[in-house]
């Protein structure tokens, strides 16, 4: 009996690391849009540019252009399948299953290891993004990846009279609850290199 019990933990020990929760977060696609180009598309990896020459409207020109800070933003599409998909009968999820994200956590870190706030990486951050991923549905949800405050500080604020660029990871984090009040999350990751690149 103790080895059956201890069989049948192991077994289901991811799924109770997901929490109460009857479904557990996918994230099916995260992906970013660099801030002021009217040519981004969004794409798996981010080129953030932490100074932009924007050159209208006026005052700013081509000739006399406007140093400008932009965020960069961010989009997932996630789901949230039952981790329970039954024997022989497949469940059907209901609308106690919908899940509703209202928390967004970012956090950067580079491979080398340096990972000091304000320092190697900017500093996390949390934000609000809020919507219900329906039962057995998906939602498209934006966030913000980069804050405009951050290009204004260490130690992405050298890096616009320097040619250097610092590769990181930013690993974002999903919070929410179903409609019984269990909450849920789930993270992902995106690389993103900064620097002063070339504007659009």
């Amino acid at each position: 009996m103790l080895a059956a019990l201890v069989a049948a933990t192991v077994s289901c020990g991811d799924v109770s690391r997901q929490g109460s929760s009857p479904v557990y977060l996918v994230i099916d696609t995260l992906t970013a849009i660099r801030g002021g180009g009217t040519g981004s598309t969004a794409s798996s990896t981010l080129v953030s540019d932490v100074i932009t020459n924007v050159t209208t409207p006026a005052p700013c020109t081509p000739a006399t252009p406007c140093p400008t800070i932009f965020g960069d933003n961010g989009s997932v599409t996630l789901r949230a399948p039952l981790k329970d998909i039954g024997t022989g009968t497949v469940l059907t999820p209901t609308t106690n299953n919908e899940v509703t994200i209202t928390r967004v956590h970012v956090q950067y870190i580079r491979t080398d290891g340096r990972n000091v706030e304000g320092v190697d990486v900017p500093y996390a951050f949390d934000g609000a993004a809020t919507g219900t991923i329906p039962a057995g549905g998906t939602l498209t949800l934006g966030f913000v990846l980069v804050r405009n405050i951050a290009k204004a500080e260490s130690p992405l604020a050298q890096l616009r009279t320097s040619p250097n660029i610092i590769t990181s990871i930013a690993n974002v984090t999903f919070y929410g609850a179903d409609r019984t009040g269990n909450a849920i999350s789930v993270t992902g990751q995106i690389s993103i290199s900064f620097g002063n690149f070339g504007d659009f």
